[in-house]
Order: C-alpha cells, then structure tokens, then sequence
C-alpha cells in the first residue's frame, strides 16, 4: 500500500493499477478453449484483474461447470467438489500466466443472506471459516485477491459474523498472503458495513448501472474517509446494459456512458477501476436464458468498444508520477454551476498530484471551461488535450502558471468527452498516456 493508504502496490513495490473486467461466471459457462479465448483478449487488452465467483450468481450452489460439475457436493460447503475446482485451478494459472490477477469471490451473497423465498443459504460461521480456510490453502501461491459478498447487503450481525469467519478462514488458510475486500449490492460500498473492520483491506463499491454523476461522486466520499483505505468501484455501469435496469424506458448504454463512469470514478479518489460487458458477464449465447436482456453473444460483446477504451485511461494515469488528489479546485466555477462544473451526465471533475506537477480534468462534453493555471506549481505549464477514445495527444501550448484560463474541447457543443492535461513544463514529463 502507497503511503497515503489511497493506492495498492505489487509485492515488488510496483504499483497496482486495478484495471478490472467482470467476468463473474468464468467458472462456470466456458471450457477452456473458450476461457483461452476470454483471457487472452483481456490481457491483450491492458486488463490487469479478471473478476469471478466460485459459487455462481444466477443458480447459487446449483450452477453447474461447462463440464457439468458443481462447486460443492450436495450444496454442503464442507464437501467442494475437486473436479470443478480442478478446473479452477487452471483457470487461475491460465490468468497469471498471462499477467491477470483473479479476483476471486468464494461465493455469491445469496449464500449467506437470500432473498425472502430463496432456499439459497448454505453458510453459517462455522462452515464459512471452513470454505475460507479451504481456498486460502488451496490458493494460497497464487496471484489473486479475495472478494467476500457478492452483490447483497449486510442486514444483520450474524450476517457479519459469517464474513467475519470466512475472512478468518482465508486468512488462516493462506497465511495472510492476499488482500480481502467485499463486493456491496448497487449504489453502496464496503464501508457502509465494513470499514473499520481489520480484516477489510480496501474498499470497493457498487456505484451501480447509472449514467449520471451523482452515485460516482460516492468514490470521493469513500476516498476522503478515515483511516484512509484505498477505494475502487468494482460495478459501475456495464456496457450494453440497460440503463438503471429500465431498458424499456431508456434503452441500453453505450461507450461513452462507461467511460464517463470510468474517468468519474478515477478522478474522484479510486485506484483503479472494473469494467463491465452485459453479455460478458454471464457469458451469454442464444442458447442459454438471458439475465435483463443481453445485446450480443459475449464472442461478439468482448469487441465491443469500451473495452479497449479502459486501456487508454490506465496509460494516461501511469504516465504520470506522484498520488493523485481529487481536487475540483482546478476548475474555475462557471456563473451558472450546473455548466461547470456542471450536473448529471455533463459533469466535470479534476484531480492532481500530491505535488502539484500535473492537472487534468475530465470533460464529459464539449462545453468551455476555465481552469486555475496555478493548480499546478511551476513557472509555466504545458496544456494538451488527451482523447479517452483513442489515446491520441493534441498538444495546445505553453502558458505561465498564473490566473485563469479557457479552454474548449475540440468538439465544441458534442457529447464527446476529453482530458485537458496541464504539466509543469521543467518536469519534462513524456506526451499523455505515453512512456520515456
């Protein structure tokens, strides 16, 4: 962990950019052609974490394996079943080999708090501790990071005691080897629940399939709580997914939707970011039932484009050194705010580094702006505009880091999103999203 307690890093001492896919029945719908298919297009694509759950969301303990094998014998978790697991296993040592780390959910949340009418729930603490003791063992040289809950709340504290002990378990199990965090139900995080729990490493939230600004804001919230942990929204809005689950009053979402989400989330404080395919996810085919609508068989959907889009972010960030700070304070507010820094989908956000070398703000529309040229400390700053498109750099001048300054996105009254980069000319900083 960096030391303001906001990033992760490697056990080398490289730092971790969290660039995540949900793949959540990995395990489950594909055999291992397939899966070779998935993962190296994702590692093709600068994906850095493949997110997935060993008891499947949609049917529980019951899902089956492309191979026709469940997680458990008779749904007990005291009796995993090897066959699936062996499978597992080659999952995760298929992904590392390719420079993926798994994270790695034990189960889904309706194990240990169903739905009213659900006959769903296997876990108590004594049997939780056990299935964590079992992965962690299992798992325990392998590069990955566990997830607990699995898309539900915690209503209880028995249900907090079941987390508690699966924790126990996975920490008992590998030897404290990897981070745990918990995957919360939409429009929520960790930290509602579990903040101040030891076991907790980091936050994660659901921020939900929204396309407006306002849930994203709840990553700075969680960015600025106390004692710092570093936060990531591990749900926010997939691609092709029917917005705010109302496809029928406002159709399905689009490249720019997840990448506002994207560049929302990383501007406000998080350490990284998961994206999301629809059809991806439940790794659907016309032969099998769809979950709320999915456009394209997920052979099609990994194409589709926000997914290379992601990468452009991650080179953007890692080509800039330093902590980054949320700081809207780099925007000049506009006389009417809800232009800038403006509301909904049109909303603005900036950030810097700790040490005030670089800028950037991340305008969701080609709206003019101003921005404080003495954000950044130097004597003159370099501007550039960064496409989150195609990561193309077009580079607009030099100017004394003093007062205020407009400037209009090259699509000026377009939904088209851009970064404006402001770097302190001495540093001699490489182009955005570019290496020396």
């Amino acid at each position: 962990m960096t030391d303001d307690h906001h990033s992760l890093v490697r056990a080398d001492g490289a730092p971790l950019f969290w660039l995540g896919d949900t793949a959540w029945l990995l395990f489950h719908r594909l055999d291992r052609a397939q899966t070779e298919r998935y993962l190296r297009d994702r590692a093709q694509k600068g994906f850095t974490v493949i997110q997935a759950v060993a008891l499947g969301d949609l049917e529980g303990p019951n899902m089956r394996s492309a191979a026709g094998e469940t997680a458990l014998r008779e749904r007990d978790p005291a009796r995993p079943n090897e066959a699936f697991f062996q499978h597992v296993d080659w999952v995760i040592q298929r992904a590392n080999e390719l420079g993926l780390t798994l994270a790695l959910l034990p189960c889904w949340g309706d194990t240990w708090n169903p739905a009213a009418g659900e006959p769903r729930a296997i876990f108590d603490p004594p049997k939780a501790r056990a299935f964590g003791k079992f992965l962690g063992r299992r798992y325990m040289g392998a590069d990955l990071v566990w997830v607990l809950g699995g898309d539900h709340k915690i209503d209880s504290d028995a249900h907090k005691q079941i987390l508690r002990a699966m924790a126990e378990g996975l920490r008992e199990g590998d030897g404290g080897a990897h981070l745990i965090t918990f995957h919360p139900p939409g429009s929520s995080g960790s930290s509602t629940w579990l903040h101040d729990e030891p076991w907790l490493d980091f936050n994660m939230r659901q921020n939900g399939h929204s396309a407006e600004y306002d849930p994203y804001a709840k990553t700075r919230d969680d960015w600025a709580r106390t004692p710092p942990k570093p936060v990531l929204d591990g749900e926010p809005l997939y691609e092709d997914h029917p917005l705010a689950f109302l496809q029928n009053a406002n159709g399905h979402s689009v490249a720019s939707d997840v990448r506002r989400a994207l560049y929302w989330d990383l501007f406000n404080g998080a350490f990284g970011h998961t994206y999301g395919n629809h059809a991806v996810w439940q790794f659907w085919t016309p032969e099998l039932p769809p979950a709320n609508d999915p456009l394209l068989p997920w052979t099609q959907a990994i194409a589709q484009p926000g997914a290379s889009q992601m990468s452009f972010a991650r080179k953007l960030l890692e080509s800039r050194p330093g902590q980054r700070v949320p700081d809207d304070g780099v925007l000049v507010t506009d006389r009417v705010e809800t232009s800038v820094p403006g509301r909904g989908r049109y909303r603005f956000v900036a950030m810097r580094d700790d040490a005030r070398r670089w800028a950037m703000v991340y305008a969701p529309v080609g709206r003019s702006f101003s921005v404080h040229l003495d954000a950044v400390k130097a004597h003159s700053v370099k501007a550039s505009w960064y496409d989150p498109r195609t990561g193309l750099v077009r580079v607009l001048g030099i100017y004394p880091a003093k007062g205020e300054k407009q400037f209009t996105p090259p699509n000026p009254g377009e939904q088209l999103d851009w970064i404006l980069v402001l770097d302190d000319v001495s540093a001699d900083f490489p182009k955005p999203g570019g290496r020396r």
